[in-house]
């Protein structure tokens, strides 16, 4: 049985020259076509898509065709331009506002089983709609929690707006089964890295202010000399890290990380930069450097976020309690630094409670 289109009046054919070509017809007529230069799987489609459907082209800013009022898709648009004001004032995060325009956006493509897109429905979906989109992902479950999260947020909105009475959302259980997260960094893991990526080089100065700040990787695009404070004769870093309900940091350079700063050959506003000796654009940009300096290391299973978890269980193995381990990563609740702790923690008593064991005779 051939899949359903999961972009209603969209096809694509390939030309005698071997090439293919998008075309879209414009919703409500569809005599009128639009050639859109990209695929489903380029990230800027849904934007040529959409303008497509209004029987418009996009040339780099999306065409909101108006939705239907109390329709999902006015729903979502009344959300996600209350999350981008969100954003202009400083209590949400553009990526935040990234994932859940992609999130959502997903969600009201969505074809029920008539075939009708979500998006056109009223905005008062059941919850089991709603459970069949999650059920619809569940080859990749973090992709699916993610759209259910966002989901329920949207709808807090609209509770709270008054366009609803009650949250849909509210109930759906998450289906993903976490399996630890990224795998913490070993000392034997940043040896390896650094006979690839010696002193001196971007790559050394990343994992080395990566390991002795345990910054986010969207904070270690951005910290530089600016951040640098002086107290009691001694250089500090302090910064308000990206992630909202972070708490601010302060702490002392330590000698390795400082000699690894001022020796580097290129300075410039931010510590890490590009090969133009310019600030990494986004966090995105440097995620994917960092990929490549892991994978060039032979260290294809390691990330940025295993630099922090390495550092949280290096601290809780040398003894270092929850609370100075959390002001270290800006965590401003003891549970959030106990899932980086607890395998260390468990560790270490283990191996003392056992150790009232070493003088017993069996024989």
């Amino acid at each position: 049985m051939t899949p359903p289109n999961p972009f209603p009046g969209w096809y694509s054919e390939t030309l005698p020259s071997g090439n293919v070509r998008h075309v879209v017809r414009k919703q409500g007529d569809k005599r009128k076509k639009t050639t859109v230069p990209v695929g489903p799987e380029h990230p800027e489609f849904l934007e040529h898509y959409r303008a497509a459907r209004a029987g418009e082209k996009w040339h780099g800013e999306a065409v909101k065709p108006q939705a239907p009022r109390q329709s999902l898709d006015w729903l979502r648009e009344k959300y996600l331009d209350h999350l981008e004001r969100m954003v202009k004032g400083g209590n949400a995060s553009p990526s935040t506002l990234k994932q859940r325009r992609s999130l959502l956006t997903r969600l009201c493509d969505h074809l029920d089983d008539d075939g009708d897109r979500y998006g056109d429905l009223h905005l008062d979906l059941p919850q089991p709609a709603l459970i069949r989109v999650r059920n619809a992902r569940a080859e990749t479950p973090a992709e699916a929690d993610n759209m259910m999260k966002a989901t329920k947020a949207m709808y807090r909105f609209a509770v709270e707006a008054g366009d609803l009475d009650a949250n849909p959302a509210e109930g759906i259980r998450k289906i993903h089964k976490s399996k630890g997260g990224a795998t913490p960094w070993s000392a034997a893991d940043m040896r390896k890295f650094a006979k690839t990526h010696r002193p001196g080089s971007m790559a050394f100065l990343w994992l080395t202010l990566a390991m002795f700040t345990g910054a986010r990787i969207g904070d270690l695009a951005l910290l530089g000399r600016e951040h640098e404070v002086t107290h009691n004769g001694a250089v500090w870093l302090e910064w308000q890290p990206g992630k909202k309900g972070s708490a601010f940091v302060s702490m002392p350079i330590l000698p390795p990380l400082l000699r690894t700063m001022r020796a580097m050959p290129v300075v410039g506003p931010a510590y890490l930069l590009s090969e133009r000796g310019k600030p990494f654009k986004n966090v995105e940009t440097l995620r994917t450097r960092v990929r490549r300096w892991c994978d060039a290391a032979g260290l294809p299973d390691r990330s940025s976020h295993g630099v922090r978890k390495g550092m949280a269980t290096l601290l809780a193995e040398a003894g270092i309690n929850e609370q100075q381990i959390g002001a270290v990563l800006a965590h401003t609740q003891p549970s959030t630094t106990r899932v980086y702790t607890q395998t260390a923690q468990r560790r270490l008593l283990s191996e003392q409670a056992l150790t009232a064991l070493s003088g017993f005779d069996w024989g």
